[in-house]
């Protein structure tokens, strides 16, 4: 029998704010000395009571909007209550029949085409703590707890890991661009649980749901997604039934792992939370909210087609990363250099240094005016691929422009056809088994000609100029 596979996400993004959800402590946790960032509120002590935090909501609001949802004016946060060492009041705040953000989409691209994903809801909550295992002990570790949440709930809708992996990358890439967090699983700024379940082919009515957390990484979402479709199967062809049950995803062993029975919505007792009041958002502040949206990426891929000319593939790889797509934009508006050549040298060059030096977007060391002046050079025949790319890695490394670099290394491409005459002339005669061939017509070997002509010009030979010479030498 063959299965329909049905995923719903739900994916939990720390938000990049100075404090916590309800207090002042500092949101900043990563490789904070442990309890550090802690006070009465976020630690629940008695008389304590939480204020919101605005830029929160407006991060939460600007997500939602991004993700085609309507913003709700009326909204509500509740007490979700549930007793876990790491969570210091007992409960957690969340919203729950009244969020933030509801009715949205996201459209991803897959094998068979566009599809589109439907966003439940996007609302706010507050983070956990950190439990620290040694041994036989647990320690615990609050600088994390109060942290604002958001979390983001789609429908049904996925049919495959690879679907799930598409649409989870392409919520990193909008916070990212919102400037709303970091989206680094690794650091646990992005976290996600899968619901799973299978149906035989045609069926409408879903199987039962399997929850997978503990999914930290991109390549953890697609391989416990397919390990779990699998084991669900083989339980159904086994005649067994598949339970409704939280796993864990065991990254070593390569499996999901049993934790509990999965809990209710009624196991939780939501309430509204006493210690705040309903939030009510005026038209003025949606807007303001709105406002504050930079050109989104669906946005910019349409500009970058439209106005440099620049095909999908190229685009999809510029716009992944704001900052890329910002770089590139601005050697592309530069002094004139063809925004294709731009492309090619950000999506090569720059990127190979990037990945050589284990660095991010953030850490170009050639400036967009440099590469652009640069490519420049090249087209104008000042100095040819080679120097540029030598030239290029020199500045990466010490700082310069192109211009004083080329003077200073001597790289300046030769163009003149009566310096390069007596140069092509003496390899042809060096070469004569390699001319023969060319005169017979097996032009391929003009390739080999050229090298020598550039190792005896010490790269400086213009290589499009050689190519010219060294046919008219041999008449072909």
């Amino acid at each position: 029998m063959s299965y329909e596979t049905v995923i719903g996400m739900e994916v939990h993004v720390e938000l990049h704010t100075q404090s916590k959800m309800f207090c002042r402590c500092p949101a900043d946790h990563f490789q904070v000395e442990a309890n550090a960032h802690v006070c009465p509120v976020c630690t629940a002590q008695p008389g304590a009571l939480p204020v919101i935090n605005e830029r929160a909501m407006q991060l939460t609001a600007m997500t939602g909007m991004a993700l085609h949802c309507t913003v709700q004016p009326h909204n509500v946060f509740a007490r979700k209550n549930y007793v876990y060492p790491d969570l210091p009041k007992g409960y957690q705040v969340s919203q729950y029949e009244l969020p933030l953000c509801t009715d949205g989409y996201v459209d991803v691209a897959t094998e068979e085409g566009v599809k589109r994903i439907g966003v439940v809801r996007v609302h706010l909550e507050e983070d956990t703590g950190k439990l620290q295992h040694e041994g036989r002990s647990s320690l615990v570790d609050y600088n994390r707890a109060g942290v604002p949440l958001m979390e983001i709930v789609t429908d049904s809708s996925i049919r495959s890991a690879e679907e799930a992996y598409a649409y989870l990358t392409k919520i990193r890439q909008v916070v990212r661009y919102l400037g709303a967090s970091t989206g680094d699983m690794e650091k646990g700024a992005m976290r996600c649980e899968a619901n799973i379940s299978i149906r035989p082919q045609g069926a409408t009515e879903y199987g039962t749901k399997v929850e997978v957390k503990n999914l930290n990484s991109f390549r953890a979402v697609r391989n416990a997604i397919e390990y779990e479709v699998k084991r669900q199967e083989q339980v159904i062809e086994e005649g067994g039934q598949v339970r409704q049950v939280t796993m864990g995803w065991d990254e070593n062993a390569g499996a999901t792992r049993e934790q509990r029975s999965k809990e209710t919505s009624e196991d939780y007792r939501y309430f509204p939370e006493p210690d705040l009041l309903d939030i009510r958002l005026s038209d003025e502040w949606i807007d303001a909210a709105r406002g504050e949206l930079p050109e989104l990426p669906e946005v910019k891929a349409a500009r970058f087609i439209s106005e440099y000319g620049l095909g999908e593939q190229d685009v999809a790889v510029l716009i992944e990363d704001q900052h890329i797509a910002s770089y590139y934009e601005e050697a592309a508006r530069g002094d004139g250099a063809d925004p294709k050549q731009v492309a090619n040298w950000v999506t090569g060059e720059v990127f190979r240094r990037l990945n050589r030096d284990d660095g991010d977007s953030q850490d170009i060391k050639v400036p967009a005016s440099a590469l652009a002046e640069l490519i420049l050079l090249v087209e104008r025949g000042t100095i040819n691929q080679n120097a540029a790319r030598e030239v290029f890695n020199e500045i990466w490394e010490n700082g310069g422009t192109p211009a004083e670099l080329v003077e200073a290394k001597g790289l300046a491409q030769i163009s003149d056809s009566g310096e390069l005459d007596g140069a092509v002339a003496q390899v042809i005669a060096d070469n004569p088994d390699a001319s023969e061939k060319i005169r017979e017509g097996n032009l391929k070997t003009i390739g080999f000609l050229m090298g020598q002509v550039m190792k005896a010009t010490q790269g400086k030979a213009n290589p499009q100029l050689v190519q010219e010479l060294i046919k008219k030498q041999l008449g072909v």
